[in-house]
């Protein structure tokens, strides 16, 4: 598994932000189905400041089970990957996972 960004931002996490998980604009956890940022590259503190990977590839947590590469992919209401169903496509799985919990590589789309 790699990660090659192209792109990373700092942003001031607005809560406790974990890593490998998406982010919004103002540094908050998105709802799910949301517009993102990006995807942490460390956890950090409300206020503190937090990497985040903006373009290119990553490495983000599955929220759900992803069965192919390709996939579009979604923000949960954790800001974990899942398969797209209605929401706003954020990524596309480069890896597939067998379950939530698991570390996928995928590359960011601009949303």
């Amino acid at each position: 598994m790699q990660s090659i960004p192209v792109l990373t931002l700092t942003v001031r996490a607005a809560a406790a932000l974990q890593p490998a998980r998406f982010v919004t604009h103002a540094g908050a956890v998105p709802g799910a189905g949301a517009r993102v940022l990006g995807v942490t590259r460390s956890s950090a503190e409300a206020g503190a400041a937090v990497a985040v990977d903006v373009l290119g590839t990553t490495i983000v947590e599955a929220g759900a089970a992803i069965s192919s590469v390709g996939a579009l992919l979604e923000t949960d209401a954790q800001g974990r990957a899942v398969p797209r169903t209605t929401g706003t496509a954020v990524a596309v799985a480069l890896q597939t996972a067998p379950a939530a919990g698991h570390k996928i590589e995928a590359l960011l789309l601009p949303n």
